[in-house]
């Protein structure tokens, strides 16, 4: 047993769960329209573990996980109502030109949620959502 009181200062953020109703198109979405890299892609026993992320940050994952990747009978049911009901999550990635991103998501189809805009806290954002409802933003900090 550690005798030394934690700070928290050693935590690092590395796994972001978005909830998904297909892996192959999640993965096409997120790699070919997003432009997020495979981290991982490995069937195990009752599933697959896939993950993608930014090139910039090699060491997070956002693995896009299955109702079915619950261990319990009672999670899986719960997982599959929440994305039956679209309510899901939100990842907010920033980038160089907010701008061209949205124009090259628009024109590949992605459903649209929030046009660009100028937001009062600092950045020029927009919105869009996966094909399972999850919330994708993106941002860049106004000068």
């Amino acid at each position: 047993m550690s005798t030394t009181t934690s700070t928290a200062t050693d935590l690092a953020l590395t796994h972001v769960m978005l909830l998904v109703g297909d892996q192959d198109e999640a993965l096409t979405f997120y790699r070919d329209t997003v432009g997020l890299e495979v981290r991982i892609d490995l069937p195990f026993d009752g599933g697959r573990w896939l993950s993608v992320g930014p090139a910039s940050q090699p060491g997070l994952e956002i693995v896009l996980e299955m109702p079915g990747m619950h261990p319990t009978a009672e999670g899986r049911k719960a997982y599959q109502e929440r994305l039956d009901s679209r309510a899901q999550s939100t990842v907010i990635f920033y980038t160089d030109d907010v701008d061209a991103t949205f124009a090259r998501l628009k024109a590949a189809g992605t459903e649209v949620e929030q046009e660009l805009i100028d937001q009062p806290y600092g950045v020029r954002d927009c919105g869009f959502a996966d094909p399972w409802g999850n919330h994708i933003r993106f941002a860049t900090p106004r000068p």
